[in-house]
Order: C-alpha cells, then sequence, then structure tokens
C-alpha cells in the first residue's frame, strides 16, 4: 500500500482453481489499541483488550475494494469495503511486523473463554443435574464447530480481520451492522455483569458498610456498586491500556486458583463433598444451557485473534485445545460446587464460601480482582464507537465525558437490575447464542451459497441453526420472566 497516498482502492482477483492468498503489500501488522475497523462508515474497535495485549493489527482510514472469486465458485464475486486508519499507514513504513505465535494466541483464547461464567458454573449445573454436563460438553463442542466456521469464513476474503468483516462480507453493510451491535450489547452487560459481581462478594464480605449520599443512607449491595463504579471510573479515562491489558489476561491463572480455593474449601477445610444433587431437572434447563453457552461467547474476538498468528493454519489446533482446557475447567468447577453445595448453590458460588476460611477469601479476593482491571478494557471499545459519531471526535473532555456517561449508565442497570445468574443467562441465551452459534453458521452458509450442496455438513449447519433458534428463544423468554419476578419483590 502506498503511504504516501491518503486514498486508494485495490482490485485483487483469484484463480478459481488456487488457494486465496493475501496481495502483496498487504500485511498484517499489529499496533495498539487504535487498530479499529469501521461500522458504516464509524470506527469501530471490537479488538478489545486483545488489540493492546497483542498489538494486532490496526485497521485504517485508507478505503480498499477488495473482490473476490471464490474458489469453488468462479463467476460469483463479492465485495468487500474496508476503512482503514493512517496507523496502519505509519506501520507499513516501519517493515513487516511477526504475528503472535501458537502459545501467545492460545492464552489469550483461554483469557477469553475461562472468565466470570467460571463462577457461575456450578449453580448452572445445579439447574439442570448432574446430566446436563452432557450438554455442556455437547455446547462446547458446536462453539467449537463455529469457531472453526468463522476461521473458513476468512479465507474468503485475505482482509477480513474482525467479525464485523465476516458479517459484511456476508450481507453487505446491514450484517455489518447486526454483528457489531450484538456485539457492543454483550460488551456492555459484561461491563454491568461486573459490577453486579463486585456488589454482591464485597457486601458478603462486609455486610455491614454504608454511606451517606444527598441526604440518604445507601447500604448493601447498592453501596458496593457505586463504589466500585467511583473506583473504576478513572481508568476508563485512560487511553493506553497496555499494563492493565497483560494483569487483565492473568484471568486464566485467576481462575485457576478460584478452581483450586473451591476445591481445598470442599477437602481440607471441612465442608466435605457430600451433596447428592439430582439428576435431571427440565424446569431448570433454559436456564442451565444459557449459562453454559455464556461460557463459550469468546467468538467476538476469535478472527482478531486468528488474524494476528503467525501461521493462522494452526488456528483450529489453537481452539481445540483451548476448548479442551476450558471444557475441563468449567467441569471440574462445576462438579466441585455441586458435590459441595447441591441444590442451596448460588448464581456465585464464592457467595457460598463460608468468609473466615483462607480458602474462601482467596477465592473471593481473586473473584473481585479481575472486574476492576477488565472492566476499562470492556467498556472502551463501545466509547471508542461513540466518539467517532461526535463532531469533537478528538477532544480530551468529550472523550472523558462519554466514558463517565457510559459507567454511570452500567452502574445505574446494575442498580435497577441486580441479578447476576439471570442477567447472565440473559446474556448467554439472547447475546451469546446469536454471536457464538447463530450468526457464524448463517455467514458460512451466506459467503459460500455459490458452491454450497446438500449433504452432511449442510444438515449439520442447519440442525446447528434450528437448536440455537429453540435454545435463544427458550433462554431469553425465562431469564426475562425470572428477572420481571424479582424485580416486583425488590
Amino acid at each position: 500500500m502506498d503511504s504516501q497516498g491518503t486514498e486508494q482502492q485495490k482490485v485483487v482477483e483469484f484463480d478459481s482453481q488456487n488457494q486465496l492468498q493475501p496481495p502483496k503489500g498487504t500485511t498484517f501488522l499489529r499496533t495498539c489499541f487504535n487498530g479499529l475497523n469501521a461500522l458504516s462508515g464509524l470506527s469501530l474497535s471490537l479488538s478489545l483488550s486483545l488489540s493492546l495485549s497483542l498489538s494486532l493489527s490496526a485497521c485504517a482510514r485508507v478505503s480498499i475494494l477488495n473482490i473476490v472469486t471464490y474458489p469453488h465458485s468462479p463467476k460469483k464475486k463479492k465485495t468487500l469495503s474496508h476503512t482503514l486508519s493512517a496507523a496502519d499507514k505509519r506501520s507499513s513504513e516501519n517493515g513487516n511486523l511477526k504475528g503472535a505465535n501458537i502459545i501467545d494466541t492460545a492464552i489469550f483464547v483461554l483469557c477469553y473463554l475461562i472468565s466470570i461464567g467460571i463462577i457461575s458454573i456450578p449453580y448452572a449445573l445445579s439447574q439442570g443435574g448432574w446430566l446436563s454436563l452432557i450438554i455442556l460438553f455437547g455446547v462446547a463442542t458446536l462453539c467449537f464447530y463455529t469457531g472453526i466456521l468463522l476461521r473458513r469464513c476468512m479465507d474468503a476474503d485475505p482482509l477480513i480481520k474482525t467479525y464485523p468483516d465476516i458479517g459484511q462480507l456476508a450481507f453487505g453493510a446491514k450484517g455489518r451492522a447486526l454483528v457489531s451491535t450484538f456485539m457492543y450489547l454483550e460488551l456492555y452487560l459484561v461491563a454491568v455483569e461486573f459490577l453486579i459481581l463486585e456488589g454482591d462478594n464485597l457486601h458478603k464480605l462486609f455486610p455491614e458498610t454504608s454511606f451517606h449520599l444527598g441526604g440518604q443512607t445507601v447500604g448493601g449491595k447498592q453501596c458496593f456498586v457505586i463504589l466500585t463504579a467511583l473506583v473504576i471510573l478513572p481508568t476508563t479515562w485512560l487511553r493506553s491500556f497496555g499494563l492493565m491489558a497483560y494483569v487483565s489476561a492473568g484471568g486464566v491463572l485467576a481462575s485457576f486458583v478460584l478452581i483450586g480455593s473451591v476445591f481445598w474449601a470442599g477437602g481440607v477445610d471441612g465442608l466435605g463433598f457430600r451433596e447428592k444433587g439430582m439428576l435431571w431437572s427440565w424446569s431448570g434447563l433454559p436456564t442451565t444451557i444459557s449459562l453454559y453457552t455464556f461460557c463459550y461467547c469468546g467468538h467476538a474476538v476469535f478472527p482478531t485473534l486468528c488474524n494476528s498468528m503467525k501461521d493462522r493454519n494452526q488456528f483450529p489446533k489453537v481452539l481445540l485445545v483451548c476448548f479442551v482446557i476450558s471444557t475441563i475447567s468449567y467441569g471440574s468447577m462445576a462438579v466441585l460446587g455441586y458435590l459441595i453445595f447441591g441444590q442451596s448453590l448460588m448464581s456465585q458460588i464464592t457467595l457460598n464460601l463460608p468468609t473466615q476460611n483462607m480458602s474462601s477469601k482467596i477465592a473471593i479476593y481473586t473473584t473481585l480482582i479481575n472486574p476492576i482491571t477488565k472492566y476499562a478494557i470492556i467498556l472502551s471499545p463501545i466509547a471508542t464507537a461513540i466518539e467517532d459519531t461526535s463532531l469533537f471526535r478528538n477532544s480530551r473532555s468529550t472523550s472523558c465525558l462519554i466514558r463517565t456517561v457510559l459507567v454511570i449508565s452500567t452502574a445505574v442497570v446494575a442498580l435497577a437490575v441486580p441479578f447476576f445468574g439471570y442477567v447472565m443467562a440473559f446474556i448467554g441465551s439472547f447475546l451469546s447464542v446469536t454471536v457464538s452459534i447463530l450468526l457464524p453458521c448463517l455467514c458460512y452458509l451466506n459467503i459460500y451459497k455459490g458452491y454450497r450442496r446438500f449433504g452432511l455438513e449442510l444438515v449439520l449447519i442447519v440442525a446447528i441453526v434450528l437448536m440455537g433458534i429453540v435454545v435463544a428463544v427458550t433462554g431469553t423468554y425465562t431469564s426475562l420472566r425470572e428477572i420481571v419476578k424479582h424485580m416486583t419483590r425488590v
């Protein structure tokens, strides 16, 4: 790409018998968090903390028109417009940068797969019963397969860098907008979950804490939600999250520490593994499947991670290893928690642990650290997209104001809907099912519809879509019903 030109178009044509390859001069450069793609003319920052930690390729504002001829359908052409920023041009002047290796990528895939879902997985098992462990393995298998489908979608266009790019290639601008909307909403509600989690666990540690605000006494969980928002607020004003991104990557280690603490609490601290639980529960199944799906909702960053690798062909192997590790971790935590607490499990296993034991304190404090380090990174892509629509997009004060309003809004939602388990179930059923199961299948089918014929794979994908729709509808209805029911009791 000519770094002196302000805007240019490239047309890339591929022979229908050859494998798609990136055009000369196009490199997958790693740069900082400014690497963002466009959403209908707006800068889309969906690289998340991954862009910070791995210094992934930046997108740029130079328009590149790429016309792709699919190898299986030589007469069918599609176009994908990429809006890239000058950051990529500046990076290209510094030469080619090597991508991430397998270990780096695996660590960050695990960082997204093993997250706050680890503290709710025992509750999910208690809702569905022991046999629902089969569903956990089934959900993991389906999400692994849809991750592979996203990887195949990237082969259709060498310039694809993010999930919204795949949406645009499959369904045009509406596809990009749809994918981006679900991803942003998922990020926003995860930020809300962070505040609810902090409020619940801090209240467990310090149940008598309260303060005066506007002539009224604020105590309980609401007190800690507000305090946490105030503590986190200055971190959202930062533009460089390099150190915090690496700290947040420690969430994988923190999850293993949490599993070890729960095992210690049951085996050494005297809680025991005596609960029998139940074999199966139809009534709790929608909640169980929704929570299981939430645990595997890393698809939003899979294309960016894949694009950052030195050898993208190794990404399926990385996914396989990471899904196996995460499933073993989730399964272990679910079994341990269910054996210790049985049907008395709360939405967060840390709320069941006795605070007088050291293992319990380690588990709770470990749980509390992660949201504080990740909140700003999770919220930043949403803030950046909003800032790019502002007339004062380069204004520091406008940026701080937008981020402050976002923090306040998440705090208000967390105070209004303080039901961690049911909010997570809603995210899992409505958003995670859509982003991790439905959209990968639909995008794959539409991108390659020129050569797709009736066969086993087509039947499998259609079956996955139908199951996903059923889970999304039933899970969303169940979670919203429970949220409304609990709100009327407050």
